[in-house]
């Protein structure tokens, strides 16, 4: 999957993954009065109201980007509906080619572990019969109760050559309150890029490891030295755009093969049409509004890595 995610970057000219992290707040008002008509204000009406609005996003910019993360937590909000429209967002991506990235930032141990592995990468036995649940290409794993919550992923992608994304040093800002601790005289978040530098050591595609790090673009001279210590591991930034990132930060998280990152923008792009800048769109436009977005955002990464090697 890392290969294929890889020839996407390449053929759509943009390391960018959408964010499919979806808000009532976002969801433009025609959008929500068809879904509540049909199905009232109630969990399900919300939940069609989100698939609804995904499906525009993601005709809108399946054809320029290679990836999309929907994060499930904006979803089991909306209780069981809601993660059926998980599930059909998830499937509806892949029918437009889409890799998915499911950012479910599990992390446990032993069976539990075992579980969310396979019910989110592999396969469940029901009788006779090997069934795929949730069936993403890649998850986001915590890795902070260690190896033994991070193997059964391991285990499972290699079965179904799918990928993890590994948080180690993550955008929000009290993040460093326990990754930025020393330990041995080194901040915890590289211990952790050490461990996920071996893991993928031992599973790689053609050029990178299928294990991934999830590194924030706030935090661009962490990155740098994280790419060093995780030189074939593809690195997941999110942070660009509505928390602050910009291309300019974001050079250092790529080799010089112009590879090795994809970068995360959720809101910035799918709730863009609330931004004055994109305000001529209007509310039935929003998924245009989402390309252009989209669009700039590719250039600006684009300009940055042009700058770093001119």
């Amino acid at each position: 999957m890392i290969n294929r995610l890889i020839e996407g970057i390449q053929k759509t000219g943009a390391p960018v993954v959408v964010g499919l992290d979806p808000m009532l707040s976002y969801i433009p008002g025609f959008i929500l009065r068809e879904a509540y008509s049909e199905f009232g204000e109630t969990l399900e009406g919300a939940a069609e109201a989100v698939f609804r609005y995904n499906k525009g996003i993601v005709d809108a910019i399946s054809d320029i980007v290679p990836a999309v993360k929907p994060q499930s937590a904006m979803y089991e909000q909306f209780g069981v509906p809601g993660v059926a429209a998980f599930k059909r967002t998830v499937d509806y991506c892949h029918e437009k080619g889409l890799v998915v990235i499911g950012d479910v930032k599990r992390g446990d141990i032993g069976s539990t572990s075992e579980a969310y592995a396979a019910g989110h990468l592999g396969k469940v036995q029901v009788g006779s019969n090997r069934l795929s649940a949730f069936d993403e290409d890649f998850v986001t794993v915590n890795p902070y109760l260690g190896s033994d919550g991070v193997k059964p992923f391991i285990k499972v992608c290699k079965e179904e050559k799918k990928g993890l994304f590994i948080l180690v040093k993550t955008s929000n800002p009290s993040s460093g309150e326990f990754q930025d601790r020393l330990t041995d005289g080194r901040p915890l978040y590289e211990w952790v890029g050490e461990k996920v530098n071996e893991w993928g050591s031992d599973f790689m595609g053609d050029g990178y490891s299928y294990v991934g790090a999830v590194v924030g673009a706030t935090y661009p001279e962490m990155g740098k030295i994280l790419r060093s210590v995780m030189p074939k591991s593809f690195i997941l930034v999110p942070g660009y755009g509505a928390q602050g990132g910009k291309g300019k930060d974001l050079v250092h998280f790529f080799n010089d093969d112009g590879l090795g990152a994809i970068v995360n923008s959720s809101r910035g792009i799918i709730a863009a049409w609330k931004q004055e800048k994109y305000a001529s769109f209007g509310e039935e436009g929003y998924a245009l509004a989402a390309r252009k977005a989209a669009e700039e955002m590719i250039l600006d990464i684009h300009q940055a890595l042009e700058s770093r090697n001119s």
